[in-house]
């Protein structure tokens, strides 16, 4: 069985562990994906305004930020109150090969999609194979 690397996993434990958890998780589940030369954030982020969505890069540190606010109803007796309410944060540590002055975030249905592109020299390449000298002569001389 091979173990992969996620970069972005301890980042992301180290920040839920600093949280303020006292009213409970509030959760922003996230799929991450590479497709080409782009990683692909998807971040579900249902009922929030996306005037409050707020997306940094700061050097190598990636901040999602949303603030989900609780319509008054006063004087109503709730019975079940289950929709987390206010501020998300997500914080993901982008790896070298990133191009951080290009990454775009589109919020949608309430889903916020951040494309990450990969930096050209970090993209993966085919590297010819050549002969050398050595193998060449080799060839010649069991040809004779």
């Amino acid at each position: 069985m091979a173990v992969f690397f996620d970069p972005f996993r301890e980042l992301d434990r180290v920040a839920a562990n600093l949280l303020d958890t006292t009213q409970g998780p509030r959760l922003m589940p996230i799929d991450l994906y590479r497709d080409g030369d782009h990683y692909i954030l998807n971040a579900d982020l249902p009922g929030i305004d996306p005037g409050t969505v707020d997306v940094d890069v700061d050097g190598q540190l990636l901040t999602i930020r949303a603030e989900r606010t609780v319509r008054g109803h006063e004087g109503v007796k709730w019975l079940a109150q289950e929709r987390p309410s206010g501020s998300f944060l997500r914080q993901f540590t982008l790896g070298e090969g990133i191009d951080g002055e290009k990454i775009s975030a589109n919020y949608d249905n309430g889903v916020l999609s951040v494309m990450i592109p990969v930096t050209e020299r970090a993209r993966p390449r085919k590297i010819s194979v050549t002969a050398s000298g050595a193998a060449k002569k080799q060839e010649s001389i069991s040809a004779e």
